[in-house]
């Protein structure tokens, strides 16, 4: 794909709004390809990481029969008349944006595409656990250790502030960068880039947002914030959720492309998870099982999905050594035992 094609294109008819379209573009370094008419524009719908539409524009494409596609931004002074949301709605517009209210987002927009130029978006992976110590923190850090391993990108985003923190998991709660309690987001939009600089291993390729020992977790509009940018950024953005679906873990497993169940193959472990299962179907979510074994009653993979009423993703042997290589800090990283096979599965169908 060429330079031109990884360029935002702009269907703008208001010399005055294209003007400030265009000095928020250059404001983030960002070049802007201006299109006359739909049919000039139609050869770039499917290529350009953006789509910028005035309101004649808007309801010009909303007739066009152009396919759905992601990143169409309808901007306009002033508050958007019913037609223009009736456009958007037509479109599938990812937003309204009102100027000069909504610059600053727009900016970091145009950031965000010269950033990640034209790549595809991340995936993003919801990991909860059956029931206490299930394990769902060390599957979600296996995954995205694989991740790495493949020569991908990863956030991993702890989302359970009585977790007692992933980056204790992972060994790297020495490491500089921020935990959630110092990161002070309200929402909005987060360039991938300011996020991953921020962050403990940001420049090794395996980004970790991690709760701390003390002080607040995570807030809804925050995680929605922090996930969506790690999917733009092409990240593959892991989270570990919490069984008591906090508002802030929904805000994660609502965006969800797989979320994924931990569950030991013990008896009182089917019947706790099976709660946790339902409360993920409240909010539209129908994980699928990860069976951590050995069972100490011969239950079988298949009987443990069952029983809870989930689809069977993989099974996991026990992986030697695990619970004093965290306890020294040390996570396991073999390429080819239990944890490592698990997590490749997991990633497997994360990416079908």
């Amino acid at each position: 794909m060429d330079d031109e094609t990884r360029r935002p294109v702009a269907l703008v008819d208001d010399d005055a709004l294209l003007d400030d379209v265009l000095r928020l573009a250059a404001a983030a370094g960002c070049a802007v390809d201006r299109v006359p008419d739909v049919p000039a524009l139609r050869g770039a719908w499917s290529t350009a990481p953006l789509v910028l539409l005035d309101a004649l524009a808007a309801a010009a494409v909303a007739g066009a029969e152009l396919p759905r596609r992601a990143g169409v931004l309808l901007v306009g002074t002033g508050p958007p008349e019913d037609d223009v949301w009736q456009h958007a709605v037509a479109l599938g517009a990812e937003r309204v944006l009102d100027l000069p209210d909504a610059e600053e987002w727009l900016v970091e927009a145009f950031a965000d595409v010269l950033e990640h130029p034209g790549g595809a978006a991340g995936r993003v992976l919801a990991v909860l656990g059956g029931r206490g110590g299930a394990g769902a923190s060390v599957l979600a850090a296996a995954v995205g250790r694989a991740v790495l391993r493949s020569g991908g990108r990863a956030l991993l985003v702890d989302c359970d502030p009585l977790g007692g923190g992933l980056d204790l998991a992972l060994g790297v709660e020495g490491e500089t960068g921020l935990r959630w309690p110092g990161l002070r987001l309200s929402g909005g939009r987060v360039a991938a880039s300011a996020l991953r600089s921020a962050l403990p291993g940001g420049s090794g390729g395996l980004t970790v947002l991690s709760c701390d020992r003390d002080g607040p977790g995570p807030e809804p509009d925050a995680v929605a914030a922090v996930v969506e940018a790690g999917r733009r950024g092409g990240d593959t953005v892991v989270c570990d959720l919490p069984r008591q679906l906090t508002d802030a873990a929904c805000a994660a497993l609502d965006r969800a492309d797989l979320s994924v169940l931990v569950v030991p193959a013990e008896v009182r472990a089917c019947a706790a998870a099976a709660r946790v299962a339902r409360r993920a179907a409240e909010r539209g979510a129908r994980p699928r099982v990860l069976v951590r074994g050995p069972s100490p009653g011969g239950l079988r993979s298949e009987q443990v999905a069952a029983a809870i009423g989930l689809p069977l993703l993989t099974s996991m042997r026990p992986e030697p050594g695990l619970a004093s290589a965290l306890d020294r800090g040390t996570f396991p990283d073999r390429s080819g035992g239990p944890l490592a096979t698990a997590a490749v599965a997991v990633l497997r169908e994360l990416m079908s």
